[in-house]
């Protein structure tokens, strides 16, 4: 025996902070990406070269057939990015990491391996308990997109599809003016001695916002409605121009809806979006002028609102063609396939570097906003209190 020779191993010797360095190297990710199969959903989680960033960081990512021709993206271009493609759905939804745009179906559900991974959006008003039930019997630990949250606090994923949904709202109602969408045939644009389009913003949000900076650019004259002072503040603020904002008085606002070509409605509530806009409102408004429901998917902001399809997006009330179209941005998906996947590609690479999702919990406290079930434990307040499920803190089951 060699008289030097120490009774540890070389591994036992390295100081803590070199221990703790040697586990963040070990969290090589495998990811699956199925194709979305839901009705008219076309966007794809990442793009190619997120796709080539992510596989020469040395994780793998198994894509389904097809995933990104929705996007306009080929397997050849994810071929070339590093990626593996398989016509096998079973395949793509066997490794250990799924991610989607579109919650998993329940059909879906049955075919996931225990104590998978889910990254996806949660859209818990079209969520049933059997959902959450389903996930929980297979120790799923699952994130929602739309509930992590960057270093400010904000939303990232929602902010992102709301400035999309904002731009969209005006493109679309341009689109619906003209004579041959059965429009009232005017067009947005400063043209010299042409009175400009009027446009009624309700809702200061982040589509709100990028509804008006929109609008703003094509020439229009806007009007934007909101009950919170500090939003209106800072709309005109982002916008760098004074513009009409009001509390929405419904004096005020029927005045304002009397006059508009377009209104445009982008409003949230806690569990539905208030209506704001009753049916004899719209009564009033001019024949051919056109509302964008952007709210829709929560209810709608207009009470004559129905929901639409992108095959059949118009209906016609009062004189009055309503666009109600839930998923606006997947009219557009190669942006908004950029837009996810720019959000996803940082978080993915950061999980990899702490050595997988379990660490990456442990030290990301925005991811961890978005964990709603923790190896099939529910772990998120207000899916618990929607659909009388118990639910547990996540600071408790990770410590």
């Amino acid at each position: 025996m060699n008289p030097y020779s120490s009774p540890f191993s070389k591994q036992q010797l390295l100081p803590q902070e070199e221990t703790l360095e040697i586990l963040k190297q070990k969290g090589e990710l495998f990811i699956g990406i199925p194709k979305e199969n839901q009705f008219q959903e076309k966007r794809v989680c990442l793009t190619p070269d997120a796709v080539n960033a992510i596989t020469a960081n040395g994780h793998r990512i198994l894509m389904e057939s097809g995933a990104g021709m929705g996007a306009n993206y080929l397997d050849v271009e994810y071929t070339n990015a590093g990626a593996e493609i398989t016509r096998d759905t079973k395949k793509v939804f066997g490794c250990p990491i799924i991610l989607k745009v579109e919650p998993p179906t329940l059909q879906e559900i049955e075919i996931i391996n225990p104590q998978t991974t889910i990254i996806s959006a949660l859209q818990i008003k079209t969520q049933c308990k059997k959902y959450f039930e389903e996930l929980a019997k297979k120790r799923i630990t699952a994130i929602a997109f739309e509930y992590i949250r960057d270093d400010e606090g904000k939303y990232p994923a929602v902010r992102s599809l709301s400035e999309i949904a904002g731009i969209s709202s005006v493109l679309i109602a341009s689109e619906i003016m003209a004579a041959t969408n059965r429009g009232n045939g005017l067009m947005f644009g400063n043209i010299s001695g042409v009175p400009p389009v009027e446009v009624v913003i309700i809702g200061a949000g982040t589509v709100g916002e990028f509804a008006a900076r929109s609008a703003l650019g094509l020439g229009a004259n806007i009007k934007i409605f909101d009950n919170s002072i500090s939003k209106l503040r800072s709309i005109q603020t982002n916008l760098r121009q004074t513009v009409y904002t009001s509390t929405i008085q419904p004096k005020n606002l029927l005045k304002a809806l009397k006059r508009c070509d377009v209104a445009i409605g982008a409003t949230r509530g806690k569990d539905r979006s208030p209506v704001v806009v009753s049916n004899t409102m719209v009564e009033h408004m001019k024949k051919g002028a056109v509302i964008i429901d952007v709210s829709i998917d929560m209810g709608g902001c207009f009470e004559s609102s129905e929901l639409t399809t992108h095959d059949n997006p118009i209906v016609v009330k009062n004189g009055v063609l309503h666009y109600g179209v839930p998923n606006i941005p997947s009219r557009y998906p190669k942006t908004a396939s950029i837009s996810i996947s720019n959000i996803f590609t940082p978080y993915l690479l950061k999980i990899g570097e702490d050595g997988g999702f379990e660490n990456a919990l442990r030290f990301d406290k925005g991811l961890r906003s978005g964990l709603y079930l923790y190896h099939g434990i529910l772990t998120n307040k207000s899916v618990g209190e929607w659909f009388d499920l118990s639910y547990s803190d996540i600071n408790f089951l990770i410590f």
